[in-house]
């Protein structure tokens, strides 16, 4: 038996002392490799982080804040007022589009075209300097706290609304919610509530999924993109000074990808069902403004169709791609002036 002991620890020594096949070694050689990376690679994204969110605390203090806070059920909601150097003939209100990090200042050539107007910028949850609370992104939610917003910010009724992109949803559901507080509504390149213009990934009002955009913000990925190349979140054109163009970018950082707008765009196809037999009531005027350098390019007899019951309305297609007032802010102004001039009954 010891024998057999020793003949079975001399085989098994000797087999341990044979050298490591070369393909088992590479292999070892590459895990090893990969660990050593991914353990890199983590510790560059956690300093990445820690370094992001110590930025965006200092970046939030030293950063004078515009507008006004004012309070709603659910939560504070950012208004910044332009009262038109105290000769405004009436208000105007501008709903920003989809993910707009600082809609105030994305409107601010138009704004600064409109100087003789009290124009009204409500920034939603999730947007600008607003809350980003946790209340689910309806259209109901939504044009409530922008009744709310409006009412405690005593912005005169009734007034203009304007909305661009996907606030075409919210202006239409205001408008007949809220009849007796608008006075015309402005579409600036204003999404449909048509099943075509719906993405396949917004057809769910489940937030179950990873918050991708939540992520890439946290982790510092966004803030270097804009430092190595700030044009993919400012604007375009030369309508803007250098300021708004800094505020912008920061704020993008500030805001991409939080959990107020992940929700709103998860709810867009659920919003859009809610809108889709709506038309705005016949005698509150519209005029639509169109983007036709955007892709696919806009059809105006779909929109068309959606008016026919309105007596008065204007379909005005612009050169220009999906943001127009950030290129096209004095032509815009100009044709706004005259159609709430002439179709209007002006206050003040």
């Amino acid at each position: 038996m010891n024998n057999f002991r020793h003949s079975v620890k001399a085989a098994a020594d000797t087999a341990s002392s044979q050298p490591t096949p070369p393909a088992q070694s590479k292999h070892r050689r590459r895990l090893r490799a990969l660990g050593l990376t991914a353990a890199i690679a983590a510790a560059v994204l956690l300093a990445s982080s820690a370094a992001n969110l110590a930025l965006n605390q200092a970046e939030q203090s030293a950063s004078a804040h515009y507008g006004q806070r004012v309070q709603t059920s659910h939560g504070a909601a950012n208004v910044v007022r332009t009262p038109g150097n105290g000769r405004a003939r009436q208000s105007i209100v501008l709903l920003s589009g989809l993910g707009t990090p600082a809609p105030a200042l994305d409107f601010a050539p138009l704004i600064r075209e409109l100087g003789d107007y009290d124009v009204v910028v409500v920034e939603g949850f999730g947007y600008g300097y607003s809350d980003q609370p946790s209340v689910e992104r309806s259209i109901e939610n939504i044009t409530f706290e922008l009744h709310e917003a409006l009412a405690k910010a005593d912005v005169p009724r009734p007034y203009v609304l304007g909305g661009h992109s996907i606030a075409g949803f919210y202006t239409l559901a205001y408008a007949n919610r809220y009849r007796d507080e608008v006075a015309a509504v402005v579409g600036i390149d204003p999404t449909l509530p048509a099943a075509r213009t719906l993405h396949a990934d917004q057809t769910t009002v489940h937030g179950g999924g990873i918050n991708w955009e939540g992520m890439v913000a946290a982790s510092g990925l966004l803030r270097w993109v804009t430092m190595l190349a700030p044009g993919l979140v400012e604007p375009e054109g030369t309508a803007y000074t250098a300021h708004e163009r800094e505020q912008m970018r920061l704020m993008a950082n500030w805001n991409f990808g939080n959990p107020a707008v992940v929700d709103e765009t998860n709810r867009i196809a659920d919003n859009a069902r809610k809108v889709q037999a709506m038309r705005y009531p016949d005698g509150l005027p519209v005029l639509t403004f169109l983007a036709s350098a955007k892709e696919p390019a806009p059809d105006p007899a779909l929109h068309e169709s959606r008016l026919r019951n309105v007596r008065h309305h204007e379909i005005v297609v612009l050169p220009g791609g999906h943001y127009l007032h950030w290129t096209h802010a004095p032509e815009m102004a100009g044709k706004i002036r005259a159609f709430v001039t002439a179709n209007t009954s002006q206050t003040g």
